[in-house]
């Protein structure tokens, strides 16, 4: 649940402090949800198992990195507006709608089946913001365009691990993460033997 950022004192030209408190507001819980993804990205980064562990092992650096270069983003349009960015692992837990990443050491394909939902989640999250910003700010709306598009992009990368040749998902039913790693295992290529 979103929490109401306080007024700034100031803001960007030909916006009011209102708008930017906003707009502020918004980019927190993008914020809360990028730094909850860099860190899901690197806890499976370590705890991946497999036959194809290297692939998604190094798959999955980039996609922190980059994950991470968007939350200073957010952070610092969140600043620049005005307002007063937290990136304290406790306010992002207090604030957060979603659960904990529920995977241990698990499999590429479990973890890769986890990872699509949450994918899912955040890009879904992330759509709404576009929208939520489209009337109060351009400048923010096409950061997290931008932003939404590489993280489609990783998705894809997530997704093709999980997709058959007929274009079907194996995790196209999954309403959760146990879900989503048990139908992703099911696409776990036989080993040689």
């Amino acid at each position: 649940m979103a929490r109401r950022s306080p007024l700034p004192r100031y803001t960007v030209p030909s916006l009011t402090p209102e708008v930017g408190g906003q707009v502020a507001t918004i980019l927190q819980d993008r914020l809360n949800a990028l730094n909850d993804l860099a860190l899901t990205l690197k806890h499976v980064h370590w705890n991946v198992v497999g036959p194809h562990f290297i692939a998604v092992h190094e798959m999955l650096d980039p996609q922190v990195d980059d994950v991470r270069a968007m939350a200073d983003a957010v952070a610092e349009r969140i600043a620049t507006l005005g307002g007063s960015p937290v990136g304290t692992p406790g306010a992002l837990v207090d604030a957060r709608s979603w659960n904990e990443y529920s995977l241990g050491r698990a499999t590429t394909q479990e973890h890769l089946g986890a990872l699509e939902l949450v994918y899912r989640g955040v890009i879904g999250d992330a759509r709404a913001a576009i929208d939520e910003v489209d009337k109060l700010d351009l400048v923010t709306q096409d950061i997290l365009i931008g932003q939404t598009e590489k993280l489609e992009l990783f998705h894809w990368f997530i997704r093709a691990h999980l997709e058959n040749t007929g274009g079907g998902l194996a995790t196209a039913d999954a309403t959760d993460e146990t879900e989503a790693a048990v139908a992703g295992a099911e696409t776990e290529p036989a080993t040689p033997g």
